[in-house]
């Protein structure tokens, strides 16, 4: 059973890593696509940069965190704040085509959050 979690904990880690790391990437580098749909959700320029930068910080964090757990638990932390926040606002821009992501990562910071003590790192 402790194989199991350990599985579930390392692929929930890359994939979460995987899904902030290229939205961090594509808010900063100001990719178009991403700049359009955040336009569309009303979100400005900056602030769409203040979040790839938070975003940035947080996926640093799981970097380190491959070397010391305690960074891998900052930036889980960091980054649930961004997944429960994109997914609070889908859901008040009445966004019902795009909030499965956000919600799945909410899900994954759960499950992140109570396996990384039992996980090696």
């Amino acid at each position: 059973m402790e194989n199991i979690e350990i599985i579930i904990h390392w692929l929930s880690y890359t994939y979460f890593m995987y899904v902030f790391g290229y939205a961090a990437i594509s808010k900063v580098s100001q990719h178009n696509n991403m700049m359009f749909k955040m336009r569309y959700l009303g979100i400005t320029k900056l602030w769409t940069l203040t979040i790839g930068i938070g975003e940035s910080l947080g996926v640093t964090f799981l970097l380190l965190g491959l070397f010391n757990a305690s960074f891998k638990t900052i930036g889980i932390l960091i980054l649930m704040l961004f997944a429960i926040g994109a997914f609070a606002f889908h859901m008040i821009r009445k966004d019902y085509s795009h909030y499965h992501t956000a919600l799945i990562m909410c899900v994954i910071t759960a499950v992140l959050l109570v396996t990384t003590n039992n996980a090696p790192y």
